[in-house]
């Protein structure tokens, strides 16, 4: 048989019971129970002024705190906390401080706001993922200026049905965000229309630093698109990040997420109010938002214009100890009397080719195999002219034969099949 479990509320009852009999002094029903006299007084005056719901045990917190946060500073944190719904703890913190001097011997710590917030029902539960060792690139830049990251954000539909390509700009060292306009497609004029604005208003960069997508990459010899053969001729050097691994460019990406949370969640009607939302957030992000990574600086504090100014394109570019070849339109140089294809993107500004390496325009061997432009035909076959170039830029042809004078024109030399000679 299982012994009986006795609760104290159970003994109080009995105690008060017994005592109603008048039968008991409290000094025998004391010994009895096992407690003390001044312990059966209290129970006996409690049920007399609450009746049994005062024999239940009451909470011991203290009625007052003495280090409780005033309410005024907790309905301004709360205040602060619905204008910027994406700031945590820490930047509500900086931002009351320099709000409010007088408070700053009150202000509670961050755990505290967390608190406070969670209480609100101002702070959204989320998974908690733990990071991986990603092993990419580290980003060296510890001066402004010494590298700005670009890309393109996500494209999303406004309320119009038009699609938003925001390009972004940002220093990598003050996260100060340069740039941030909506495009209506990834063409590489409008990046540099933007360029070309930021660039004359605080300077060059040493490099930028972007992925592999358009249009700062291409299929082209050596990856090269319109734009970031433009950078180069600025004197700019172009970082690319690995392929599939954002997390090369996570300062940038991180801004991404951000951007998209204050000014896409839900789209505005059309591109111009989508811009208007794009120029408040800049001028937030910049000026009013303190950032962990700068010691709780804004990114406006630690930038600093670029000493480099921007005069302009180049229109020529000069290399000691090269000689230099035209870039034909059609992305074609002439070289010991023949025609060779690069690449369109590097038309029009003059392209080296160094002596020292013997390049010979006859024929190319790749394991014992030989690429050769075979059958001209009347149809653009681009691929196969870029392929051949690739290799060529990779070192694994020596040589490379080109068509007969009467069939270098542009169509053709560009048409030629590519294939393998068994």
């Amino acid at each position: 048989m299982p012994w009986k479990e006795v609760h104290p509320l159970d003994q109080r009852t009995e105690l008060i019971q017994a005592h109603q009999t008048g039968l008991f002094t409290v000094l025998e029903l004391s010994e009895q129970f096992g407690i003390s006299r001044k312990t059966a007084y209290k129970w006996i005056h409690r049920y007399e002024a609450s009746g049994l719901s005062g024999l239940s045990e009451r909470s011991r917190a203290s009625h007052t705190c003495p280090r409780q946060t005033p309410s005024y500073i907790e309905q301004a944190l709360i205040a602060l906390r619905r204008r910027h719904r994406l700031w945590g703890p820490r930047k509500l913190l900086v931002v009351l401080a320099q709000q409010y001097p007088s408070l700053a011997e009150k202000i509670p710590a961050a755990s505290t706001v967390g608190a406070m917030l969670k209480r609100a029902g101002l702070v959204q539960r989320r998974r908690r993922t733990r990071p991986g060792d990603h092993g990419g690139v580290a980003l060296c830049a510890p001066e402004p200026n010494d590298v700005w990251s670009a890309d393109f954000k996500g494209e999303f539909l406004t309320r119009d049905a038009n699609w938003c390509y925001p390009f972004t700009l940002t220093d990598a060292c003050s996260r100060y965000l340069l740039g941030c306009d909506a495009k209506s497609s990834t063409e590489h004029a409008g990046a540099q229309e933007s360029c070309e604005r930021i660039f004359a208003e605080v300077g060059l960069p040493r490099a930028i630093r972007t992925d592999n997508g358009c249009p700062f990459c291409s299929t082209a010899i050596g990856g090269l698109s319109r734009l970031s053969v433009w950078w180069m001729k600025l004197g700019i050097v172009h970082q690319r990040i690995q392929r599939g691994k954002p997390q090369q460019n996570g300062r940038h990406e991180r801004m991404h997420r951000t951007l998209k949370a204050e000014t896409a969640r839900p789209p505005a009607q059309d591109l111009q109010r989508q811009q208007e939302r794009f120029d408040r957030f800049r001028d937030e992000y910049n000026q009013k938002r303190p950032h962990e990574a700068l010691g709780m600086q804004t990114p406006s504090e630690v930038y600093q214009a670029s000493p480099r100014a921007f005069g302009g394109t180049p229109e020529q570019v000069v290399y000691e100890n090269m000689s230099s070849r035209r870039v034909h339109r059609r992305g074609t140089i002439q070289y010991a009397g023949r025609s060779i294809f690069l690449s369109c993107a590097l038309a029009g500004w003059v392209r080296d080719l160094c002596a020292a390496l013997g390049i010979d325009c006859r024929v190319a061997h790749t394991g014992g195999e030989a690429w050769k432009y075979q059958h001209a035909k009347r149809k653009t076959d681009r691929d196969d002219a870029l392929r051949l170039a690739q290799l060529f830029a990779l070192g694994q042809l020596p040589e490379v034969v080109v068509p007969a004078k009467a069939v270098r024109e542009w169509r053709a030399l560009i048409a030629h099949r590519q294939a393998l000679v068994t």
